[in-house]
């Protein structure tokens, strides 16, 4: 199936407290985030209607500007508002909204204290992210050559837009070998997370999930977590080293794009679908859809 280009599509954007139809939702290209990565954003799931966690999604955006050093003109209630307005505008049911903030063109270098801050909200129809022939299987991940970077010297607990440019470079270079995404360790070595979403092992009957202090706390992530404490499955949040993948029997992605997707196998380490994950996948698939 032929996908229509995004900025070819029918419907509306809100952008900076109005709708704008969505063929003239333009920026200058001289704008700040384009060029020094001055952009934030965040992507939510739709099902049946509702936006799932909006309110986590709306706050964790202001924060994520908070911590690239400036702040979002609306407040959460207010883009929880537009955001929801958006959805209903484009009759999009089930699919995706993307909102995000951005530095704007008053001024191009470094320093740019007086530029205006942008927000635009888009919403679309949009399937899994993996096919069904790869959630069925279990996804296949390459071990990626670029590393999360540590903690002082990127603001890795923000959404930020800059912080993709080595996840966009692994997973192109995995699909081109054949994979369906790529592993990413973190600065010191160790297992970090996918190129868009966070990571589970099985390991002796417990969930394994690595520590994020370097990359992104998912929303999807806690509450998979939460549905797993509520099945009485003990989850150990922990610093996980490569070759401990060996001793894993069961590995899953979760993230708003990959939601909850089985993983078959990274690199030289197998996997199988078990009762863990199935119980997670069919709890989360009931949850967003309550």
């Amino acid at each position: 199936m032929e996908i229509a280009p995004f900025d070819d599509r029918d419907g509306f954007i809100w952008m900076d407290g109005k709708f704008v139809p969505w063929r003239e939702a333009k920026i200058h290209v001289l704008n700040h985030g384009l060029h020094y990565a001055s952009c934030v954003f965040e992507g939510e799931r739709i099902y049946n209607g509702k936006i799932f966690k909006l309110t986590e999604h709306s706050a964790r955006l202001r924060k994520s500007a908070e911590l690239l050093g400036f702040s979002i003109p609306y407040s959460v209630e207010e883009l929880d508002k537009a955001t929801k307005e958006t959805v209903v505008k484009q009759g999009v049911t089930d699919g995706y909204v993307r909102p995000f903030a951005w530095r704007g063109s008053e001024k191009m270098a470094i320093s740019s204290q007086v530029s205006k801050i942008h927000v635009a909200i888009a919403s679309w129809p949009w399937p899994p992210y993996y096919s069904d022939e790869a959630r069925n299987k279990g996804l296949k991940l390459a071990i990626a050559d670029w590393r999360r970077p540590a903690p002082d010297t990127a603001p890795t607990a923000s959404k930020a837009a800059g912080l993709y440019m080595i996840c966009t470079m692994s997973k192109h270079k995995a699909e081109a070998a054949g994979f369906n995404d790529a592993l990413m360790l973190d600065y010191r070595g160790l297992v970090a997370e996918a190129t868009g979403a966070n990571i589970f092992f099985v390991i002796d009957g417990k969930l394994h999930t690595p520590t994020p202090d370097c990359f992104l706390n998912g929303i999807t992530r806690l509450t998979v977590i939460e549905l797993a404490k509520k099945a009485g499955i003990e989850v150990i949040e922990r610093h996980i080293k490569p070759e401990e993948m060996a001793g894993a029997t069961e590995a899953f992605l979760t993230g708003t794009a990959a939601e909850l997707t089985p993983i078959g196998s990274i690199d030289k380490y197998n996997f199988t679908i078990g009762n863990i994950t199935k119980r997670l996948l069919e709890g989360y698939n009931k949850l967003v859809r309550e």
